[in-house]
């Protein structure tokens, strides 16, 4: 459910500021993408992985959780790009790319966050 909440926002606001603010798609994208990934972390930390903890201030955490979701970034933004860059008319649609390309890196985002962050049970109370 987080990676759908994240999707729906990371693809809502790429749409918005193209569309209504005339940014540039691509680096509509990178705002799109830091909104998206913070809420997946709060996703993730409260609900995804509430049975586990990552031994992290909340802030330290929210770092972590960016530079863990930036390696599917890095796979997201290509697909995404790869998109763009051969479809002339995503760039009045860029959400579709968004949506492509996060279903491509959202394996890998799971994966980094449950292996690399969120490995530890939380001590029974």
């Amino acid at each position: 459910m987080g990676g759908v909440g994240g999707l729906i926002i990371d693809a809502g606001i790429v749409q918005l500021l193209v569309s209504l603010a005339g940014w540039n798609p691509y680096l509509a994208r990178v705002l799109s993408f830091v909104i998206a990934a913070t809420f997946t972390w709060w996703w993730s930390r409260h609900y995804t992985f509430a049975s586990r903890q990552s031994n992290r201030s909340a802030h330290a955490e929210w770092l972590h959780w960016i530079g863990l979701m930036s390696i599917g970034a890095v796979i997201n933004y290509g697909v995404y790009a790869l998109l763009l860059l051969n479809f002339s008319i995503l760039h009045r649609w860029p959400a579709i790319g968004a949506a492509a390309g996060s279903a491509v890196a959202a394996f890998v985002n799971f994966v980094a966050a449950r292996k690399l962050l969120f490995r530890s049970p939380k001590a029974s109370a």
